[in-house]
């Protein structure tokens, strides 16, 4: 294990970069048919949300806020699902879903639905904008 963090191949691969707050990453799924950002904690080697420490723990809870707020803002989401699952993808890693009556995998999870297709650059910079745009403070 490193004491450096390095962001996993995969959430890489399948997101756009949005922008580094005090503890996390944030990222936007490369997925059209939902609005959907994760925050990555920027510890190496951490799992899960138990073994981050208590002021991360706290500070991830702001950070998610913040997020949950501005998106709930931003889409007006019928629901908006928050979860850490990790059986994919280890590093630890908070989805932030906003979900709509009539999304392809509603009223169901969104894990293992085929996405119709990818953002388009203009869409994913339009939604990062959006968010960040109101996303109060996330504290430090």
């Amino acid at each position: 294990m490193t004491n450096e963090f390095v962001l996993d191949a995969r959430l890489e691969t399948d997101t756009w970069a949005v922008a580094d707050w005090p503890l996390s990453r944030v990222r936007l799924m490369d997925h059209w048919d939902y609005p959907w950002f994760i925050l990555v904690p920027r510890r190496p080697g951490v799992r899960e949300l138990h073994t981050l420490g208590r002021e991360d723990a706290a500070q991830l809870a702001r950070e998610s806020f913040a997020l949950a707020q501005a998106m709930e803002q931003v889409f007006t989401p019928k629901a908006l699902n928050v979860a850490k699952l990790g059986n994919i993808v280890e590093q630890l890693h908070l989805h932030h879903v906003a979900r709509f009556e009539g999304d392809p995998a509603w009223p169901g999870p969104v894990w293992g639905v085929a996405r119709s297709r990818g953002l388009e650059t203009q869409e994913a910079e339009d939604r990062i904008a959006r968010v960040l745009g109101l996303v109060a403070d996330v504290g430090a």
